[in-house]
Parts: C-alpha cells; structure tokens; sequence
C-alpha cells in the first residue's frame, strides 16, 4: 500500500504506542502472543489510517457501530458541552440528557417499547433483559438460536450460539438452543423461504414443547443475527415467532444491538418485519460508539411488573450524561441528515447490485445476503457442494484462505469485518457512493485471492 501523502507519518510515535499495547494490553477474544494490532493513528467518516500515513476504509464500522462514521461534528461537540455542564451523574437522579435520550429512542422503537433501562453495552442489556424475562414469568429457562452472539457476559455468552460460548459454557444457565431459520444452509432440507419459514417454525415449537412451555421464560433473537452471517429471515418468520410466545406466555426478546439505529435501512430492523417484541435490546449505533451506551427498551406489561417491586439490577454508569448526550447528538444528525434513508438506498442502489456482480465473477462467492449498510457475502470452495472456504471454526493453517483474503483486502486500502467462512460490508451508514464503489473495488481486487482456494481454481 502506498501511503498517503495528505496523511503525516509519525513512525516513532507509532512504534511507542505499539510496544507499550504490547506491553500491557490484554485484548479480546486474541491469543496474546499471536496478534499484531495496527496502532491508530487517527480516524474521520468511513476512513482511518496509522502511523505510517496508510489510509483503510473501514467496512467494519469498527464493530459494526460507528453507524455516522469516525469525528462526527455533531456528536463531537455534544460530548464537548456536556462535559463543560455535566460530566456525570448517578443514575437515581433525573438528568436532561438521560431524560432526552430515553425519550428519543422510545420515539423510535415499534409499539409501546416506551420505557428505558440504560446499560453500558449490548452484552449487559442482554443480561438484564433476561433477568427482567425471568422475574416476569417466574421461568427459569431461555432459548435461543445457534447461529448467533449476543454478549460476552455470563448469561449473554451462554445464550450466544456461536462458538466463543464453548469455553465459558455452563449447563446450569437454564439455556437451551434451537436452529433458526437460513435457507442457505437449511437444517431443515428445505428448498424455498416458505419451506424453511414453516419448517423452522414447527421446530422451535416442538422444543419449546419438549422443554415445557412452563418452564421458558424468554425466547431471544438477533432480528437480523450479524456476526453470525447477517441472515434476514424469512417473511413471516418474526410474526410466527411472536404468535408462539403469545400462545405460551413467553417473553420474546428481540436483540437489536447490531442491527439498530439506522444500519438495516429501518430505525429497527423489527421495522421490516412489522413485529413488536416484548424487549429489544440496544448499544452500539445508539450513539455510534462514541461513549460506551446500550440499553433495553421495554413495554407496558414488563415496566408494569416492576412498577411496586424493585427491579434488582443496575450499573454505575447507568445512563452516564456523556454518552446520554452523544446519543441525543446521534439520533438528532442522523435524523437532520436523512442517515437512515441514505443507508435503505445505498444498499438499494450500490451495495446489494454491485455484490451480486462481484458474485457473478468470482467462484469464491457462494452467496450474498443483506440490506441496507448489512451484507455477508459467504465464501466457499464449491458453488455446487456450497462447501465453505474454511472449515467451521478454523484457526491456523486450516483458515489460511480467509486470511489471504484479508489481507489482500487491506493491500488494497480496505480493512475487512472477517468472521469463518465470511465477509461482512458493515461501513458506515452514511457512507457515500463513492466510498461505497471504492470498497466494493477493493473487495473485487482481493476475492481473486479467495477464488485460488476454490475447486474451479
């Protein structure tokens, strides 16, 4: 890659604050002695770059939340004022950003989600949202699907289907899991969406069944689940899912973390899909990520339950003003700037279209799946077979392909969202269509390295 020249290097500077990362960070999900993190230098909108004046474009919207991009003004300004009135404030007391946030957002959720419960993330609303599921129903046990991640504390990691959940796996969790509907790699040997929408459907119920529908407090799902290959169920699915819990009194949680605030084309995703949930959890583009916030929203007959009996959870910084203020400051740009629309159209008209070309002329492509600024496209060595690229789950020498693929993708001035067999194109909301086209170049660029690993090779 060749630096850029608009960009200043600093090296040295660089090289600092690598070694003293090195020295004393302790990263997630990493083996400590195996990675090599790229120091930052400095980031605005959809792109970031390092100490060596190298610019990426960023489709990873670093974890799939700077929803209106790095520095934006707007919000940089808020957290500014805020700090300079109220830094912050315990979370028994009413405070105007707190106030105004909450009453943004529940604007904005579907139905009468009218109610606020502020955490610092997604994987804490996650955990309250069960624990509120529980007291409701007076049930112990929580389904959710395998192909899914919903946090990496104790409860959300439990109810995670993916396989970070296997090493802090605890059979006394009270969690069961089920498969959810995915048409691509149906569990279910179906061959249309309605097959796959009935047959999933008839599944969940027949576990809810064996289980005892007596004892199910809550049935918890990504709307769109993201990491786990950003998989828009089929029509009817969400509805058939909510007539279940209906039928059984069971509490349906809707998780929205990654998929909320703008970056299906939908404030929510549920918006798609005409559902209500009973909870829909919330983080990362509530304010872009710009101060830790998530979050649950919550409807009258749960907020109800709690209403003369303590609920017996909170946090610290439950609420904190500047993250409250960073994300009256998100909704109100995003609003004023029309992000949301742009996002349903730039998936439209540049993102899906120009995907599916690029599946078009590479073999590694097996599929595309998405909307909005929301895409997969699933890599495998055999169209036919539909045999992934990498195995499930692969690390070392067994993920090498996905790893030549990322890293021609940032040869190419392209830093890539990687996850098994896949790649996501998460960017920012608000990208432009020029930023758009340019990643999509990139991506075309280094598939053909993707595309050495396939049987057609």
């Amino acid at each position: 890659m060749t630096p850029h020249a608009d960009l200043h290097a600093d090296p040295r500077t660089g090289a600092a604050v690598k070694a003293a990362d090195r020295a004393h960070v302790f990263h997630s999900w990493s083996a400590q002695g195996l990675i090599d993190p790229l120091a930052v230098a400095g980031a605005e909108g959809s792109y970031f770059w390092d100490y060596d004046g190298n610019r990426y474009l960023d489709f990873t919207s670093g974890l799939v939340y700077t929803n209106v991009g790095y520095q934006h003004p707007k919000i940089v300004a808020a957290i500014q004022e805020q700090a300079g009135k109220l830094a912050t404030f315990a979370p028994a007391f009413a405070v105007e950003a707190r106030s105004e946030a909450a009453r943004l957002i529940a604007e904005r959720t579907p139905g009468d989600l009218d109610k606020i419960f502020f955490t610092n993330g997604g994987a804490e609303a996650v955990e309250n949202a069960i624990r509120m599921a529980r007291l409701h129903t007076g049930r112990p046990k929580v389904l959710s699907a395998y192909r899914s991640y919903h946090g990496g504390t104790a409860t959300a990691i439990n109810v995670t289907g993916d396989p970070r959940r296997w090493p802090s796996d605890s059979g006394t969790a009270g969690v069961v899991h089920f498969w959810g509907p995915f048409l691509y790699r149906s569990p279910f040997y179906s061959s249309t969406e309605e097959e796959e929408c009935a047959r999933a459907l008839t599944h969940l119920e027949d576990t809810i069944a064996f289980e005892g529908p007596g004892t199910i407090a809550a049935v918890v799902l990504e709307t769109i689940p993201g990491t786990a290959g950003i998989m828009p169920p089929p029509p009817g699915y969400l509805a058939g899912v909510r007539e279940i819990c209906d039928r059984y009194g069971i509490v349906f949680v809707l998780d929205e973390v990654m998929a909320g605030f703008g970056r299906t084309g939908a404030w929510f995703a549920a918006d798609h899909y005409d559902v209500v949930p009973d909870l829909l959890t919330f983080a990362k583009g509530v304010n872009s990520g710009y101060v830790p916030l998530g979050g649950v929203a919550i409807s009258g007959a749960i907020a109800e339950t709690f209403e003369n009996r303590p609920y017996p959870g909170g946090l610290t910084y439950s609420g904190h003003p500047l993250a409250c203020a960073a994300a009256v400051a998100t909704i109100d740009a995003m609003a004023e700037e029309n992000v949301v629309e742009h996002a349903a159209r730039i998936g439209e008209t540049v993102l899906g279209p120009g995907l599916r070309e690029l599946a078009e002329r590479h073999p590694s492509v097996g599929e595309v799946r998405g909307l909005g600024a929301f895409w997969a496209l699933d890599l495998v060595r055999d169209r036919a077979t539909r045999e992934p690229l990498v195995p499930y789950n692969a690390s070392g020498e067994a993920n090498a392909p996905m790893a030549a693929f990322a890293a021609a993708c940032k040869k190419n001035g392209l830093w890539p969202f990687v996850n098994m067999n896949r790649t996501h194109a998460v960017p920012a909301c608000n990208i432009t269509e020029a930023e758009a086209k340019e990643g999509l170049a990139a991506l075309d660029a280094a598939l053909a390295a993707a595309d050495e690993h396939t049987t057609a090779a």
